[in-house]
């Protein structure tokens, strides 16, 4: 008998309402697995490229150069986009200056809203891994109740109990359980991880957003000095 146990087995005299639980499971983990692989690589893209691009955009000598630089530079993609935007919005408020709108508050909403739309690009899949964390748990036990019915109806009016009969199902039970905390736990570890990491990257993005309205809207910029400091606040930042 015990020759005959295993997955295939399991599988085998399984139902559809089994059958279907398992491959719930499975795709929330290759789902779950995909998004966790994605958001390290462009992490460590981030983390890599993030200083030099921000060294190479505050010592660019205008405002075209320094854009340029950036999306060069910027491999995650969000600085460049915030940093594009408020240039743009720079450059349509000096063609309708004579309207009268203030160009602090009209770059100040620019970079706000662009900024609420990098933070989205940040933290997509997110809520996917917390979903997938919360519930997958849950679908194991699902198929782990089932499978203990399953246990329950096979020895329904037997005499005796008969070790076939209910090794199946049972076996199907803590496979199920052991399925969903397998899916679950690797969710939940890299949910808490890219949590920090994202917070770390949107702080930087916030000191950022606030460096380029004070350079749009009133003309004050990044010395020398100030460079250095931002430079080595960003690596100490990335170095915990």
């Amino acid at each position: 008998m015990n020759e005959k146990l295993g997955i295939a087995h399991f599988w085998a005299q399984g139902d559809a309402v089994s059958h279907t639980v398992a491959m719930a499971l499975l795709l929330m983990s290759a789902f779950s697995w995909t998004i966790v692989i994605g958001k390290l690589v462009a992490h460590l893209r981030t983390r890599s490229s993030t200083i030099a691009a921000m060294q190479s955009f505050w010592n660019a000598p205008s405002r075209t150069q320094a854009l340029d630089t950036i999306r060069k530079e910027d491999r995650s993609g969000v600085f460049a986009m915030v940093a594009t935007d408020a240039v743009l919005a720079a450059q349509a408020w000096e063609e309708k200056a004579a309207t009268g709108v203030d160009a602090s508050e009209f770059i100040g909403r620019t970079l706000q809203q662009s900024t609420l739309l990098a933070q989205a690009r940040v933290e997509r899949g997110l809520t996917f891994l917390a979903s997938v964390g919360s519930t997958a748990p849950f679908v194991g036990l699902f198929g782990t109740v089932w499978g203990i019915y399953h246990a329950l109806v096979g020895l329904s009016g037997a005499t005796q109990v008969v070790l076939d009969k209910v090794a199946g199902p049972v076996g199907e039970a803590l496979i199920m359980t052991a399925a969903g905390l397998f899916v679950a736990i690797p969710a939940v570890l890299a949910y808490n991880a890219f949590t920090r990491a994202n917070r770390l990257v949107l702080a930087q993005l916030d000191g950022f957003a606030h460096s380029l309205h004070a350079w749009l809207a009133a003309g004050v910029r990044l010395d020398g000095q100030a460079r250095a400091a931002t430079v080595t606040a960003l690596r100490a930042a990335q170095s915990h």
